[in-house]
């Protein structure tokens, strides 16, 4: 059983062999495919049309197969990697282990926003930046620039405490948890993170900078948090309702499986906090 664990826990070895298989998969040309995949459903997603990846209901569960795909795709380069998640709300500052140069590096540059140093900066020559929304080649970061502060662990619980998943009108414009983990209302935390860190990450191409990876592992280990302090409550909506998935609608682009398929995460992988408590 794959274990994602905290990044802020990894040993050089794994930071090694979690940056290799993406350079790898960079390499071979895989990696691409997920970026060109999330950028066409962030153009896709709207409020008033058909909404799959973003701005609805789906947002979680469709994020949740997208990482067990990469994920998968990481383990056929290195059975041995798992996806680390990175805590936001505790690790909240451009100092963070992760931002080392051993492992994702660190911000930009002022004048452009150019990476300069760890396994990803241009200068390796291991990450062109080929899926684009502007004609830069190069990764960028803006740490901290777009937008000051990452958010607070007492944010994080005050959006855990909402009881009711998502309701109506299924999009940006909800209340509930979802919405307010995905940051359209409220606290703003997942797209609050995309903006703290900048550069590619506050686009539709986000998935070019592999902090996106540990985002969203972040933000699928609170859906576990949430389903474990609200078991009565369920993804909803279940059934008739246009534009977005129900519960037992198939999702694009797979077409094979439905958020129903995707509630129990543990069929899958554990995180590190679990094994502790179990």
């Amino acid at each position: 059983m794959t274990v994602r664990k905290n990044q802020a826990a990894l040993t050089a070895d794994e930071k090694r062999r979690f940056v290799a298989a993406v350079v790898e998969l960079k390499r071979s040309g895989r990696y691409d495919t997920f970026v060109t995949t999330h950028n066409g459903f962030i153009m896709a997603d709207t409020d008033a049309g058909e909404r799959t990846g973003h701005r609805s209901p789906s947002f979680l569960p469709w994020h949740r197969r997208f990482l067990l795909d990469f994920e998968r795709a990481l383990q056929s380069v290195d059975a041995s990697v798992a996806l680390p998640y990175w805590d936001w709300s505790t690790d909240r500052s451009t100092r963070a282990s992760l931002w080392a140069p051993d492992f994702l590096g660190g911000t930009g540059r002022s004048r452009d926003g150019r990476v300069m140093d760890g396994p990803f900066a241009e200068a390796t020559g291991n990450w062109p930046i080929s899926v684009r929304v502007d004609g830069r080649t190069y990764l960028r970061r803006a740490l901290g620039t777009g937008v000051r502060e990452l958010p607070t662990r007492a944010e994080v619980e005050s959006v855990l405490s909402m009881a009711t998943y998502d309701m109506a009108p299924w999009n940006s414009a909800s209340d509930g948890f979802r919405n307010h983990l995905e940051g359209w209302r409220g606290v703003n935390l997942h797209n609050r993170v995309h903006v703290w860190v900048g550069g590619q990450m506050a686009t539709g191409v986000s998935p070019n900078d592999p902090v996106f990876w540990l985002h969203h592992a972040y933000v699928d280990k609170l859906w576990a948090e949430w389903q474990r302090r609200h078991p009565d409550s369920r993804y909803v909506p279940a059934a008739g309702t246009r534009d977005v998935v129900d519960l037992d609608e198939t999702m694009k682009p797979w077409n094979d499986v439905r958020p129903s398929d995707l509630l129990d995460h543990t069929r899958h992988y554990t995180f590190d906090t679990e094994q502790e408590s179990s």
